[in-house]
């Protein structure tokens, strides 16, 4: 891939996750002082499924049982903590998302065991290559997480009145 090194390619990915960690952490902190919105739910997974557009340099592409396999991992396995950690509640006619004290440790932890599972596959597939995988992981990851999100947040509206239409 190009000029740069492998080691500092590497090296430069895992400071950009700690980064985007830190940055997920202090907006999701943020985030609980704001009403939810459908939009604010699903605005997360659709700008990141703009990287798809990675796999477009040969480079990043692998075979596609890896990219089923990542993408139940991140769905299954990954999703399942910030499941658990997300809470709605209502005031004032609004639903907001609860903090939880636990979201920042459970962020860092899969970001630990994301960056343990990166340096396992490094030893097989090339850095582009396990970078597109990890992406993939992560967007099974935060769709589910985000599709859980939106389910709960709509079986908390409230009903809209129904008005009865007369017969014609």
């Amino acid at each position: 891939m190009g000029n740069i090194n492998p080691s500092l390619l590497h090296v430069g990915s895992t400071l950009g996750a700690v980064f985007m960690a830190l940055m997920v952490i202090f907006i999701r902190m943020k985030a609980s002082a704001r009403p939810v919105t459908i939009r604010k739910i699903w605005i997360p997974p659709l700008g990141m499924s703009t990287g798809f557009a990675m796999f477009v340099i040969p480079e990043v592409r692998f075979p596609w049982w890896w990219a089923v396999a990542a993408f139940l991992v991140g769905w299954f396995i990954f999703a399942y903590p910030l499941i658990r950690s997300t809470r709605f509640e209502e005031r004032e006619g609004l639903i907001y998302a609860q903090r939880s004290k636990s979201f920042a440790f459970i962020l860092l932890g899969l970001l630990l065991v994301r960056t343990l599972l990166h340096e396992f596959i490094n030893r097989y597939v090339s850095v582009p290559q396990s970078g597109g995988l990890f992406f993939i992981l992560a967007f099974g990851m935060i769709l589910h997480w985000r599709l859980f999100m939106y389910k709960h947040y709509t079986g908390m509206l409230p009903a809209e009145p129904q008005i009865p239409q007369p017969r014609v």
